[in-house]
């Protein structure tokens, strides 16, 4: 269907395609305890839903792994290539140059097959990649979309983003690490917590107007963290973006960009369909 046609249709069938989330993941989800008694919901937090303003066609084979918006594209990182990807069916892992309207790719560089790659961001004409247990990143020219560098660390790599100045990346855990862009070396880190609870498993990162942003693996949330000391400061409910038909086929939501000219909001997820532009909704 075109995405036009469908996004006609969830907007009859939704009312103002505005997605209360009533079956959504609740946000004490997300520490990893397995007793529910452990898990009570962080209270005081913003909680917003979302209103879809555009859709998107998204590479349904893409294994989304890191997204970012620049000038009118997308870039797009993939994950594929190592034991995981060979027995998933999985394509090489890859980074790519996404024409927005139509999902096309543009340009596309596949990784060497040892590596499964992870999250990206662009700083200065440069685009970095992490890949997930290799320790090992690859710096990219932006206009020529070759290696320039590699760069190394010792955890496993998941989502990257940048404040202008530092690289800021997480690795599964409630840390998130704070960078050099030359060296990619440690220079700070914070802890991500919502009133005490540790929040796990933070995946692709964003920095949205001073706040990271990140998809919280596993779940249909963006956690909006405090930089300053790793406070979750609002949840995002990403919840019923895909019918139930899309996501027999889909993986997990994966995929936050921020054009910061325009203030729009880009999400998506691991094999989707779509690429979604959103306004968010508060519903407190």
């Amino acid at each position: 269907m075109p995405p036009f046609l469908r996004f006609s249709l969830r907007w009859l069938l939704c009312g103002a395609a505005v997605f209360v989330a009533c079956n959504g993941t609740d946000p004490a989800d997300v520490n990893g305890t397995d007793d529910p008694a452990d898990s009570d919901a962080p209270q005081g937090i913003r909680r917003y839903t979302y209103r879809i303003v555009n859709v998107f066609p998204h590479d349904p084979d893409a294994f989304t792994q890191g997204l970012v918006f620049d000038d009118g594209v997308l870039l797009e990182g993939t994950g594929g290539g190592d034991r995981m990807a060979t027995n998933t069916g999985l394509p090489p892992a890859s980074l790519r140059e996404i024409e927005l309207n139509s999902g096309r790719v543009l340009r596309q560089v596949s990784l060497d097959p040892q590596f499964f790659g992870e999250g990206i961001t662009l700083l200065d004409g440069r685009i970095y990649q992490l890949t997930w247990q290799s320790r090992v990143g690859f710096i990219y020219d932006r206009q020529s979309f070759t290696v320039e560098e590699e760069f190394q660390y010792t955890s496993e790599g998941w989502g990257l983003t940048h404040d202008g100045q530092r690289l800021i990346m997480s690795d599964g855990t409630s840390v998130i690490t704070f960078r050099d862009r030359e060296t990619f070396a440690e220079i700070g880190r914070i802890e991500v917590a919502a009133e005490g609870q540790l929040i796990r498993r933070l995946n692709e990162l964003e920095y949205v107007e001073g706040e990271i942003w990140a998809n919280v693996f596993g779940t249909e949330l963006i956690a909006r963290i405090s930089p300053a000391d790793g406070s979750v400061i609002g949840w995002i409910d990403l919840a019923g973006l895909l019918t139930s038909r899309e996501r027999a086929s889909a993986n997990v939501l994966n995929g936050i960009a921020y054009d910061s000219e325009t203030q729009r909001i880009f999400v998506t997820g691991k094999l989707w369909p779509w690429l979604f532009e959103i306004e968010l909704v508060a519903a407190d």
